[in-house]
């Protein structure tokens, strides 16, 4: 038993007024790296299937993971640079900013907890000032990426599962935290939402708002000033 908080936080839409994983594929195009034909349609419709509520994980997977492939890492590790100033910052909101720095001056464990690779996110999460991040793992073999995953994806109830085996790790279970927060915009979240103390709809999805709404949970907004 811990006498700490845990507070679990959504990246997309979330965290972020915008997707980053969505994003990543614009920038890509619009880098001449990714071909705009054959992609974005692609894009466009996995993005649509996962808001729909009815995303093939692995397909995506399969398709975003491809590009990371085709370039040396330190060529990627530049590129994300790039990214992170161009399309990523002005994504990031005071008010998101003020609620992460609230939990961290309350002591809490903060940890966000994403379907998105773990490329894209992790300099986001330390953008925001959070250390811990479970993200989707590509995999690296020889210190390069092969275009696979590694292990569960942290998606739908894959993040229950990714978060158990975490604090797994950790020697605890959610149940040890003195009390839990999840904060998410996406309907996909439900299974784990459903887990924690506290639940927050962040700029939900029209699904989750109503869910939300029928058990009280609290519901707010990040974006803007």
């Amino acid at each position: 038993m811990t006498t700490q908080n845990l507070a679990l936080f959504d990246l997309d839409n979330t965290l972020l007024a915008g997707d980053s994983d969505y994003n990543w594929s614009l920038f890509l195009i619009e880098q001449g790296l990714l071909d705009a034909n054959t992609h974005h349609e692609r894009n466009e419709q996995f993005y649509q299937d996962y808001k729909n509520g009815c995303l093939d994980i692995y397909a995506f997977l399969k398709f975003q993971l491809q590009p990371l492939s085709q370039h040396p890492k330190a060529f990627l590790d530049q590129l994300h640079l790039k990214y992170m100033e161009k399309v990523i910052r002005p994504m990031m909101t005071d008010k998101a900013k003020n609620l992460v720095n609230q939990h961290k001056a309350n002591g809490d464990l903060c940890l966000v907890i994403t379907a998105t690779n773990s490329f894209v996110t992790k300099p986001i999460a330390t953008a925001y000032g959070i250390e811990h991040l479970i993200g989707t793992d590509p995999e690296m073999i020889d210190g390069k990426f092969t275009g696979g995953v590694s292990g569960v994806p942290s998606f739908q109830e894959g993040k229950v599962t990714r978060l158990n085996d975490w604090l797994s790790e950790r020697g605890n279970t959610l149940s040890d935290y003195k009390t839990s927060y999840f904060y998410s915009d996406s309907h996909n979240d439900l299974p784990l939402m459903k887990l924690v103390t506290n639940p927050v709809a962040v700029d939900a999805d029209p699904t989750l708002l109503t869910y939300a709404q029928q058990h009280q949970w609290p519901c707010i907004s990040l974006r803007g000033d």
